[in-house]
């Protein structure tokens, strides 16, 4: 087959196309979904940073995975609700690779993240004492940048290894976004490296944190179990359910769409994948803002200056 250099390739974002009626309905919800992921997230980070209460290395982190959030989401739902309301499902090179390192940065970052929240919790609950000394400002900062960084360096390396893949006409992606695998099975050679490494880094980045998770709570349990109130375990339980729920829902969904068998409607593959993408970055915000009373006071404090400024700007004219 004829190959092509990068300015000529363009990829199809084959979506939904064959349930148009199915992609207007997507365009609404994920368009809804998309208003709510930023104005939740949004909400916060201000939060985070102007309150004096939220200054805290689990909310430092919380700050950190909503801005993740933001980025992951408006990495690909903007292009895709263009797609859905458009013919023209096509997509540059260019755009394509930088969709899909981007997302695969992020997607990345989030795994580390949720296990540095999980070490936060196990130190506040584990050893309380030692929390301000452990929990530095340092110490935050650093395995914040670490998390960032592991996830910069998986994408790159897989970004690397998948542009130098010679790609041929015509190339069509049966998904709503540029995801890395599908990209590397339109090459016109053996991607047997390509799907090595990208084994490797599911591994690496979805597992070991996974686990690093699982002992966490497994030593945060024994603590709880040995506070003799009950009013003691309940706020101990408390101060980390929030993170359980977000981890939930984030390799909940993960481990459904790699272990449940293949479905014969690509169709739902698809959704499945897409409430991956779309729903869980939705729900994280309101996980926190409903299970913590620190930022309802939060919340609550901003609301209330906002108005007071309001009151004083129309007194003043």
């Amino acid at each position: 087959m004829e190959r092509t250099n990068w300015t000529d390739i363009e990829f199809i974002l084959q979506g939904l196309s064959e349930y148009p009626r199915a992609e207007k309905l997507l365009f609404v919800m994920c368009l809804l979904m998309y208003l709510v992921i930023l104005l939740g997230n949004s909400t916060l980070i201000i939060l985070t940073l102007l309150d004096s209460h939220l200054h805290t290395p689990m909310y430092f982190f919380l700050g950190n995975l909503s801005f993740l959030d933001i980025w992951y989401t408006s990495s690909f739902i903007p292009s895709m609700l263009i797609h859905f309301l458009s013919e023209k499902k096509t997509i540059s090179f260019t755009r394509c690779v930088a969709q899909m390192s981007v997302s695969y940065t992020m997607g990345s970052t989030e795994c580390v993240l949720l296990a540095v929240m999980a070490y936060d919790r196990y130190v506040a609950i584990c050893i309380p004492l030692r929390y301000p000394i452990i929990m530095n400002k340092a110490l935050c900062i650093q395995t914040a940048a670490l998390s960032w960084g592991l996830g910069f360096l998986n994408s790159l390396t897989e970004t690397i290894l998948a542009v130098r893949l010679p790609f041929c006409r015509k190339n069509v992606i049966n998904h709503f976004v540029c995801e890395i695998l599908a990209f590397v099975k339109l090459a016109c050679t053996d991607i047997s490296l390509n799907e090595i490494t990208i084994m490797l880094g599911n591994v690496i980045f979805l597992f070991v944190p996974l686990l690093l998770i699982c002992i966490s709570y497994i030593f945060i349990l024994s603590t709880v179990l040995r506070i003799n109130s009950a009013e003691g375990r309940k706020k101990a339980f408390s101060t980390c359910s929030a993170h359980i729920m977000v981890v939930t829902v984030f390799y909940g969904t993960i481990l459904f769409m790699y272990m449940k068998p293949k479905s014969k409607d690509a169709a739902f593959d698809k959704l499945i994948a897409l409430f991956y993408g779309v729903v869980t970055p939705m729900l994280n915000p309101i996980i926190y803002g409903l299970r913590n009373t620190e930022v309802h006071g939060a919340m609550r404090k901003f609301t209330a200056r906002l108005v007071l400024e309001e009151r004083m700007r129309n007194l003043h004219f």
